[in-house]
This record gives structure tokens, sequence and C-alpha cells, in this order.
């Protein structure tokens, strides 16, 4: 009996084509997903051979001025963007994964991306986190919202409670069907991601099919908490598409309004702005002035001379620093605003099934929020000790053919968050076991016998 309602449903024309429709939107945003990592790895090695060739021009045309030669000089830092990125591309497709540094201010670097088409910035990327997180869940609804109306509609319910026994296990099975469908579809396009891609069969990727699974089945809660209350087909794909647009459509948007508005982040601009004056205004102020700020920064360069007669490059990348110590107060409040926007986004996820989905999956993948500013906190680092290995160099004026200039290649960023443990899922699966448990009480209660409400 079971096996026949599955072929009845699994032939069934409607339900073909919204497979097959979703299978070719899967399978897009895989491409689309394996162009961005393939555009990524292009640049990582341009970057790279960029940088070895900028070297050797520069030394070879600057051989004598170690200060100005690392004017010149440009260090990659690289975020190089894990396969499962492809899945959720996330906050990679509008922040810079690579950072070409010099040694001089770093607060008018690290900020710096690429020149993108706004509008299309404004569509975003179709990954396949898009696909599971907003159109699968239509794909669910479309499945789902007269699983038990259409038989009243039609005049079967009588007949079909009869032969079937239980209503509740009526219900049940038919919504297993097109949960195993769906799990399916999903499942088909996880498989095309190994290959297609390609994404490594790790733990990372379970982690990521398990998230996804949850969601998937909290939406078959949702719906049956809908047919549990039992009202004709049309209010019951109202309310369905109501629940779709209340928590994918408009409680990201106002959470997100919300958070803006709490945590305005003017100092981006402020930064920029002082970072600037920091430095240009050091032209016309007092040398000893300049240096007492540095020296109290750097003691361990105290004891080098930098008033000589000719020019000093100490005392050129001492107002350098300048910039980056003015603007350090604005860097760090922004820097401040920006986790707390990303700690009260996900306490506001943990209502908002969408949402905390999302911050998994992008979390899993490596391209979240919270990944990007460990990035730029690490380019910090990377920028300072760069600097700390030059310096010494550039105020005694070393020679540039002392250097071993074949050891500084393109440094690799490494994340410290891990994978997003079980237990960040658990507000989506309490819901879930809610949400279902709720829909077992109200359908016992209202009995066998079905009578429409709307």
């Amino acid at each position: 009996m079971y096996l026949l309602a599955f072929s009845n449903f699994i032939r069934s024309r409607s339900v073909l084509i919204a497979i097959t429709l979703f299978l070719v939107t899967g399978v897009i945003s895989l491409y689309i997903g394996s162009r961005f990592l393939q555009k990524q790895q292009a640049a990582v090695e341009a970057v790279t051979q960029l940088q070895q060739a900028q070297i050797e021009r520069n030394v070879k045309n600057v051989p004598d001025q170690f200060g100005l030669l690392m004017y010149y000089l440009r260090f990659a830092y690289i975020n190089k963007p894990d396969p499962l990125a492809a899945l959720a591309i996330g906050q990679q497709d509008i922040n810079n994964s690579i950072q070409y540094l010099t040694v001089r201010g770093l607060e008018g670097q690290r900020y710096d991306t690429g020149l993108f088409n706004p509008y299309n910035q404004l569509t975003g990327n179709l990954d396949l986190s898009f696909v599971i997180l907003f159109l699968f869940p239509l794909l669910i609804i479309a499945f789902n919202f007269n699983v038990l109306s259409q038989e009243a509609e039609e005049g079967t319910w009588p007949l079909v409670r009869i032969q079937a026994g239980s209503a509740m296990r009526f219900i049940v099975q038919k919504l297993s069907i097109r949960l195993i469908v769906v799990l399916g579809l999903l499942l088909i396009l996880l498989a095309l991601a190994v290959v297609i891609v390609p994404v490594p069969l790790n733990s990372k990727l379970l982690m990521f099919s398990v998230t996804s699974v949850l969601y998937i089945v909290f939406w078959f809660a949702v719906s049956f908490l809908i047919i549990a209350l039992r009202y004709s087909s049309a209010i019951s794909a109202l309310l369905l598409l109501s629940c779709w647009v209340l928590l994918c459509l408009l409680g990201p948007a106002m959470v997100n309004s919300y958070l803006t508005a709490r945590y305005p982040v003017q100092e981006a601009y402020s930064t920029f702005l002082k970072q600037r004056d920091g430095y240009h205004t050091k032209w016309d102020a007092d040398k000893d002035k300049t240096m007492e700020p540095f020296f109290k920064h750097y003691p361990q360069f105290s004891r080098y001379v930098w008033n000589s007669p000719k020019f000093n490059y100490m005392w050129y990348y001492a107002m350098q620093q300048a910039g980056d110590d003015e603007a350090a107060g604005d860097s760090k409040a922004m820097q401040n605003k920006l986790r707390q926007r990303q700690q009260l986004a996900e306490k506001f996820a943990c209502w908002i099934a969408p949402m905390q989905a999302q911050l998994a999956l992008t979390d899993i993948a490596g391209t979240g929020l919270q990944q990007q500013q460990q990035f730029l906190d690490s380019t910090a680092a990377f920028h300072e000790s760069t600097k700390l290995h030059f310096y010494p160099r550039i105020f005694t004026d070393g020679a540039v053919s002392a250097e071993n200039w074949a050891q500084h290649v393109p440094r690799y960023f490494k994340a410290t968050a891990a994978m997003v443990p079980l237990f960040a899922m658990m507000p989506l699966l309490v819901f879930t076991l809610i949400l279902g448990a709720t829909g077992v009480v109200i359908f016992r209660r209202k009995g066998a016998a079905y009578t429409f409400q709307g």
C-alpha cells in the first residue's frame, strides 16, 4: 500500500515537473558556485605570480635604498575559500578574500575591495544554500498544502479514513512520502556537488547535510501543523505562504533593519578620514612630535638614528604609523559594533529558522561574517609581523641584496573557528518538535471526522 502510494505520487506530472525544475535550478546553483571557486583560485594564482614578479622588478630597479623599495613592495595575505564555499558563498562575494598590502598604513588598505556592479551585488548569488533555504520551502508547501483537504473536497475522506484505519497514520504516511522525495532531491544535489564543484567528502559536508535535512524537516513540521488545523486547500496554502514570507523575507529584513539602526557603523568613514589626516598632517608637523608616539609604540627602535640630514625613512614610516594610531580607536569601535551585530543576529536567529540555518551553513562553509572579521584581525597581525621584519632593515638602510626575497611568498589565513556544533542547531530542532507535537495534539482533539474551518 505504501509503495503504491509512493509510486502514484512520484508519477504525477506536476510532481515530475517540480522535481525537474528544482533539479535544474540546483545544478545551475552548483555551476555558479563552481565558477566562484574557479575565480577565487585564479585570483590566488595571479597574485602569487604578481608578488614574485613585482619583487624581482622593484629589487632590480631600486637596488640601494631599502626604505624606498619598501614603499612599493606588496605582500599578499589570502583567505582561500573552502570548497564548501561554493554551496554557501556568504560574505565572500562582497568582501575581498585577498589582501595585497605594503608596510605603510594598514587602515587605508585592509578594507579595500574589488570593483563590482552594484546591481549585480543587489541580486546576489544563486548558490545551493539559497535553493535550500528559500526555494525548498516553496516546494514543500506545494507538496503538502492539500494533503488532507483534497480528500475532503473530493468527498473521498470517509472512504480513505475507513480503509486507512487511522487518520493520523494516513497523514503521516502521505507526509513521509513527500519528505522522502524532497530529501532524495537534496541528496542528489549534494552528490552532484561532490562531482561538479568538487566538494570533498568530509565532516564539513556531513554537517552541511545534517543542517539542511533538519531545516527541511522543520518546514514539514510547519506543514503538518497547518494540516492539523483542517482548513480548506486555499486557506492552507495561504497560511503556509504567509509563514514563508514571514520567516524567509520579513523576519530577516526586520532584524537587519533593527541591527543597522541599533549599531550604526559611522566609524567606517571616520576611520578612513582619521588615518588619512593622521598621516598627511605630519608632513608639516614637528618631527620630534611625530617620533615620540612612534618610539612609545615601538620602544625597541628608539636606538636608531632618525634625524640625519638626508631624507629619513624612519620618520616617513613613523608618519604612516601615526595615521594608524589616530584611527585605531574608531577602527576598534567599528569592529566591536560588527561583532555586536553578529552576536545579536545569532540571538534573533534562534527564533527565525531560515536565519539560523543560513548562519549555520555559512559558518560551516567558512564564509560568514565571523570568519571575515577573523580574517581582518589576522590581516592586521600579518601586516604587523611584516613591518617588524623589515623595519630594522629600513631604519639601518640595509643592503637590498642581503635580504632573502625568495622567502616572501603569499601567506594564507587559517580560521580558528571550528564547524558549527550540533547543539547550535538545537533551537531549530526544538521548534520542529514543538510544531510536530502541537500538530498531533490538535489533530487528535479534532477527531477523525473532517470539518472545514474556512
